[in-house]
Parts: C-alpha cells; sequence; structure tokens
C-alpha cells in the first residue's frame, strides 16, 4: 500500500494540530504509524491521497 503523500500531509498537519490530528481520539503518537488522509468517497468506498481504496465499515 502506497502512503508517501499520507505521510507527508501528516507531517504538514502536526504544524497545525496538536499530534497532527484533530481529536485526542485519533492521536497516532501513541499508536504510531500514519492516518489516513480521505480525499474521496462514492457510496461505502473511500479513497485516500494515495489513492488506494477501501470499504468504510463505519459507514463515516
Amino acid at each position: 500500500m502506497k502512503r508517501e503523500k499520507s505521510e507527508s500531509l501528516f507531517e504538514t498537519a502536526k504544524q497545525y494540530f496538536p499530534g497532527g490530528v484533530n481529536s485526542p481520539v485519533r492521536a497516532f503518537r501513541s499508536v504510531g504509524g500514519t492516518p489516513l488522509f480521505i480525499e474521496k468517497g462514492d457510496g461505502c468506498h473511500i479513497w485516500d491521497d494515495d489513492r488506494n481504496q477501501f470499504i468504510d465499515f463505519c459507514c463515516s
């Protein structure tokens, strides 16, 4: 799975949001990794900025 663009966006987001995300519930410092930056959605399918496709089982 490609993650380069998400990693870059996460580094930028950390300059604006504590922990790089807008909720302490989603803080990635304690769990590691890089959050998804969703580019678009269509029904139950979502795509991140790296063009990876996912199924949104949470309907969010």
